[in-house]
């Protein structure tokens, strides 16, 4: 008897956590009862100040959470140096990249709805993409373009493994000539379907399969997202992610009242950081109040804020529910919070795998910096940084707004610093 209720003691208590945190972020909570040490946040306050003072950057936003509390929501900076405007917790940041696990979550919710199968052809919805080529080297210093082996599938969309970069590679000039390199889409005057249906006859980097290529990816699975639920990206990403999640400060553009509080963009140079162009393109400001508001990028183009970010990473956390509102399976998150490529497919960090939508830590040691196994998180251009660890139930959201970003070790730090107030 003791041992059958032993066996339901801790049932309760496993599973007690992820029943309370299916609520929404409190934001009312003081480091202690989030598990965190408020003197040791202290240290992290004071080395983001530091990159504040030493001109490094000009501004940031760090947020905490833990528990389903918010333990630190701190800024640090000037929003605008310039305009003399401070950095403030509801700034908004151009979030690039990190829009790609949100648009990776509405596929998701497609096949979850019977709409799709992540292995199924791209070129079922996108015939464009029904037999594509790849440039691979040739004898002379060239290249020849080949059929791929295969027809990419969604799932490689998703895993970054369908040989399709940004435009580069042996090929590049034929990218360039078809007016399609670089991430940014802001500037576009043409629906995001029509410039993803012009990638299906160029050649790409890699087989399908075959390794992990970072690339335009995503912007095919937002178009994708079009054509099967026969919705505009933005719509559908609101109506099934944002309002119920209740970020109501992410969008691709900006409305008019809350242009105030868009952070500016600076780069990095031999002096130091100054404002980047306007719009400049993907190295600037960009169009995301001014432009055309045509192209809608599920691989780069939101805006948002830490707090709206930091409920999407929190829903995950619980199992794909927030605030009573369910986005996801917990069978599904796990599905995409896992590792999904062969053993050293991932160029980048050692220890590391990528899941759908996300990259995963697969080996705390190989880093150097502290973590969990099975941590999972990504960045964006601007140099803003996110991860969520489970085994802590812990989510770290860091906005900033710096392009190119050379001499500033401020993502390491970062990831140290919060660690080592973890009670």
């Amino acid at each position: 008897m003791n041992h059958v209720f032993s066996r339901i003691f801790v049932i309760i208590l496993f599973l007690a956590p992820v029943c309370s945190s299916a609520q929404a972020l409190t934001t009312e909570a003081t480091p202690e009862s989030a598990g965190m040490d408020p003197a040791r946040l202290d240290h992290l306050s004071q080395i983001m100040q530091q990159y504040v003072d030493d001109g490094k950057l000009a501004g940031s936003v760090v947020l905490v959470a833990r528990n389903g509390k918010v333990a630190y929501l701190e800024s640090f900076g000037m929003q605008d140096m310039e305009k003399n405007v401070p950095m403030s917790e509801n700034s908004i940041f151009r979030i690039a990249s990190q829009t790609k696990a949100i648009t990776s979550t509405g596929i998701m919710i497609l096949q979850e709805e019977g709409k799709l199968l992540i292995t199924d052809p791209v070129g079922k919805y996108i015939p464009e993409f029904s037999e594509t080529t790849v440039a691979v080297p040739g004898d002379d210093g060239g290249y020849e373009v080949v059929k791929a082996d295969r027809q990419i599938t969604i799932r490689d969309l998703l895993t970054h493994t369908a040989g399709i970069g940004y435009g580069g590679g042996p090929a590049a000039e034929q990218w360039e000539a078809a007016g399609i390199q670089g991430w940014y889409f802001a500037d576009r005057e043409e629906p995001v379907l029509e410039t993803v249906k012009k990638m299906g006859s160029l050649p790409f980097e890699a087989q399908p399969g075959e390794r992990f290529v970072y690339g335009y990816n995503t912007d095919i699975l937002g178009a994708l997202i079009e054509v099967v639920s026969g919705q505009p990206l933005d719509v559908f990403l609101k109506e099934r992610i944002l309002d119920p999640l209740g970020m109501n400060d992410t969008y691709f553009y900006l409305p008019g009242d809350k242009q105030d509080r868009l952070a500016t963009v600076y780069s990095s140079g031999e002096s130091g950081i100054a404002p980047a162009p306007s719009p400049g393109g993907m190295v600037g400001q960009g169009e995301y109040v001014d432009g055309p508001r045509t192209s809608f990028s599920g691989g780069a183009g939101f805006l948002s804020t830490a707090m709206d970010y930091a409920k999407f990473l929190q829903m995950m956390l619980n199992g794909g529910e927030y605030n009573g509102q369910r986005i996801l399976s917990r069978k599904t998150v796990e599905l995409m919070t896992v590792n999904h490529l062969k053993p050293g497919q991932f160029p980048w960090t050692g220890g590391t795998g990528f899941g759908l939508g996300f990259d995963v830590l697969l080996d705390v040691g190989a880093r150097g910096t502290p973590g969990s196994p099975g941590e999972f998180g990504w960045g964006g251009a601007y140099h803003s940084d996110y991860w969520v660890d489970p085994v802590e139930n812990l989510i770290v959201v860091y906005f900033t707004q710096l392009i190119p970003a050379a001499g500033v070790d401020d993502h390491g730090k970062l990831r140290a610093l919060v660690y080592q107030a973890v009670k």
